[in-house]
């Protein structure tokens, strides 16, 4: 058995469709059927003819991609899916043969069938070295480093990565039915990793670090600070659900006037804890809630929060992340010393 990270689209377009139909699958509508083909030629001849006036390198990638769809994935294999629009990753296993599906939409045909069995995963709850893997800029490839495929079984068992078992090595070697010599190069390559993807979860590491517990609370007044809010901290001790008020005007008064709940363990935050923050707005006359998860919500939580959404907003560690790097450079100088970061560009390619 082995693990595949297999995208759901640029910007995340199949995910939903693939989370409700238990599918996971490359795009590359252009390219016909796959069913008949037997050799990793026959797929290269499929792409050629689907996606013309493209390189040879590209024909070569896409082929190596749909080729381990159609042939190197097995049944009960693991299949990873980082999600795009809720920085969460779900994680299934396969359950069939390649399946050309004939609808109408030619992004959803290349398809295998899958069981996710779980699809909230926080990214806040996966080690940075497993990131870093799932941070592949590919649409489909096999993820091996790390002891990737142990420790993503222990994700869906215990809803946390425990790390790589001591003494195994960082680099999956060929088995012993497979030697390297009939490896092709394709399977070989180093697959380019997400620049930005791998940056943001490193900020996230290293913020977590320096930040954890109460001190989070300060980071996040000072997030709000810079964003024009006067803010007020409980700090510690206090256990009515509170942690920051902040309001806008010169003494913090005008809306609109938030509370804030920040919530930095790597746990998921409950429904409980949303009811909490929504029953101190109206006892505090608040407009709005701010609620901190970083290690994002539970089920529960997240259907709760539907039913207030004009009312209570999530910031996960992804968004803690983002909204870091927006007000950075009017953050205090001792934030900007125990987080040092630079701003660097870089040719904006997507995976998926």
């Amino acid at each position: 058995m082995t693990a595949w990270l297999v995208r759901a689209g640029s910007s995340g377009e199949r995910e939903q469709w693939a989370l409700e139909n238990g599918y996971t699958g490359a795009g590359y509508g252009d390219v016909g059927s796959l069913v008949d083909c037997t050799t990793r030629e026959a797929v290269m001849d499929k792409v050629s003819v689907g996606i013309p006036n493209r390189s040879i390198g590209a024909v070569r990638n896409f082929s190596a991609q749909l080729w381990a769809l159609k042939a190197r994935m097995k049944t009960g294999d693991l299949v990873v899916m980082p999600l795009k629009r809720t920085s969460e990753i779900a994680i299934g296993t396969i359950d069939s043969e390649y399946t050309y599906l004939d609808t109408p939409d030619p992004e959803r045909r290349h398809i295998r069938r899958v069981t996710w069995r779980i699809t909230d995963l926080a990214r806040s709850r996966v080690k940075q070295d497993l990131l870093y893997s799932l941070g592949a800029f590919s649409t489909v490839c096999q993820i091996e480093r790390n002891d990737a495929e142990h420790r993503l079984r222990a994700c869906i068992s215990d809803g946390a990565d425990p790390g790589a078992r001591v003494g195994l090595s960082t680099q999956a070697a060929p088995t012993p039915s497979t030697p390297k010599a009939q490896l092709d190069a394709d399977e070989l390559m180093e697959v380019p990793v997400d620049v930005s993807r791998y940056a943001a979860d490193a900020i996230a590491s290293r913020l977590i670090e320096a930040f954890s517990g109460h001190k989070m609370e300060g980071l996040i007044a000072d997030i709000l600070r810079s964003a024009g809010y006067v803010c007020t901290e409980h700090g510690e001790g206090t256990d009515d659900g509170i942690d920051i008020v902040a309001g806008k005007g010169i003494l913090g008064l005008e809306p609109p006037r938030l509370i804030v709940q920040v919530k930095s363990q790597a746990s998921p935050v409950d429904s409980p804890t949303v009811s909490q923050l929504h029953g101190s707005l109206a006892i505090h006359g608040a407009d709005q809630g701010l609620l901190v998860a970083w290690g994002g919500l539970t089920r529960q939580a997240r259907k709760l929060l539907e039913s207030q959404r004009f009312a209570i907003r999530v910031w996960d560690a992804d968004e803690v992340v983002a909204q870091l790097q927006e007000h950075y450079s009017s953050l205090p100088a001792r934030v900007r010393r125990e987080l040092p970061l630079k701003q660097i560009w870089t040719l904006a390619d997507e995976a998926g």
